[in-house]
């Protein structure tokens, strides 16, 4: 089946999202002071807080991100990227109600980036742990739906690279709210659970970029036959 135009910037979409929210997460880090920044230690939420302060009563760590507004923006446009993609490339994933709830899902885990950037933790806990649940919980239950998607569909195709992504997605996740660093810290294990998404939605659209766009169709004495 040949990637539609608009399939195809869904899949660039797709392409881009992961880099620009890892590129923030770095640039965004690197500008802590006393303390500095630890993907080990500190949450990914750390990085949008708004204010400066001791937070967390279940791990108090002092949090004070002076780039917050490039972290929170990153966030909205990773999820927006997310969503496009995942319209755009509607269609083209293949039929059926396992494609369909796997889509659904996902799109509410782009959801959940926006209100995890719309919402820091210390402005709206509430509703920045909602987003939390959307990405870890229902996004990575998608993920691993994803990976049961039929054969004979496009999303079917990848279904070891599928499968990995979310196995690895769902026991960070079971061990980040078990607060379980196992080596790489609690932060760290967040990362675990949170990167798998964007990171499989970058690959998958780098395999759905290079599929044939259809060519345009010509007319032949009267007769349109396809490109």
């Amino acid at each position: 089946m040949n990637l539609s135009r608009p399939g195809r910037v869904g899949a660039l979409c797709w392409v881009a999202a992961a880099p620009i929210f890892l590129v923030a997460n770095l640039v965004t880090g690197l500008r802590w002071r006393d303390p500095s920044y630890s993907w080990a230690t500190h949450n990914i939420s750390d990085l949008g807080n708004a204010h400066c302060g001791i937070w967390d009563t279940s791990r108090p760590r002092y949090v004070c991100s002076p780039w917050h507004p490039l972290m929170n923006a990153a966030t909205l446009t990773t999820a927006v990227l997310l969503a496009v993609g995942i319209l755009l490339t509607w269609r083209f994933l293949g039929r059926g109600g396992v494609v369909r709830s796997v889509q659904s899902l996902l799109l509410l885990a782009a959801g959940g980036y926006a209100l995890a950037a719309l919402y820091p933790a210390d402005v709206d806990e509430n509703l920045h742990v909602l987003g939390a649940f959307l990405i870890m919980g229902l996004g990575n239950v998608g993920l691993l739906l994803a990976g049961f998607a039929p054969g004979t569909t496009t999303l079917g195709r990848w279904r070891r690279l599928t499968l990995t992504a979310a196995i690895i997605a769902l026991v960070g996740t079971v061990l980040f709210f078990a607060q379980q660093g196992v080596g790489i810290g609690v932060g760290g294990m967040e990362r675990v659970a949170v990167l798998p998404f964007p990171l499989w939605a970058c690959c998958l659209g780098v395999l759905l970029a290079e599929t044939p766009t259809p060519a345009p169709a010509r007319v032949d004495h009267g007769v349109v036959v396809p490109g």
